[in-house]
């Protein structure tokens, strides 16, 4: 049996990832973060009886997913009292910070299905069995929303391309 001090270390370990993962599938940091919290307070309660589970990591992705898509499907029943600021680290001018922004950006364009997917086979490295099982679909359907959300994330990335490259033309020009 798991003692209290594994589940604490188990998940010190995944947060971040986990947290990562809501907030791209919800949109919204303390929607996110209410979701990995009752994912994981299921987790707690589950923990001394997941002897016999052969992915642990892919069990409770599936279950923050799940948490998620129970919050998307409720968002309704919720009042939005303003808007969160992007989480951006303090280095905002870096390369690598601009590219993230711009894939999430990009991402949050795709429909609700194909963003799902392609989160949890690329972000969350899981098969396209694992995918199927979780958004209880056919593979199939994992593929071809794959192929689609693959393609229009190439092609908003192509219309974000332009613009910045004009803006840092504009700041190398200027300095």
């Amino acid at each position: 049996m798991r003692a209290e001090e594994d589940y604490v270390a188990y998940v010190e370990a995944r947060l971040p990832s986990l947290r990562r993962v809501a907030r791209l599938v919800v949109g919204d940091g303390h929607r996110a973060d209410d979701a990995v919290q009752d994912a994981l307070s299921v987790l707690y309660r589950r923990w001394g009886r997941l002897t016999d589970v052969a992915n642990l990591d892919a069990y409770v992705h599936t279950m923050v997913v799940r948490a998620c898509l129970s919050y998307r499907r409720h968002r309704w029943a919720r009042v939005l009292l303003r808007d969160d600021p992007p989480d951006t680290p303090v280095e905002s001018g870096s390369r690598q910070v601009e590219e993230w922004l711009t894939l999430r950006a990009a991402l949050h364009r795709l429909p609700e299905a194909q963003r799902m997917v392609v989160i949890l086979r690329y972000l969350c490295d899981m098969p396209v069995a694992e995918v199927a099982k979780v958004l209880k679909c056919s593979e199939g359907t994992v593929k071809s929303r794959t192929h689609h959300g693959l393609q229009g994330l190439r092609s908003a990335l192509l219309e974000d391309a332009p613009a910045r490259a004009t803006v840092v033309t504009h700041r190398r020009g200027q300095a």
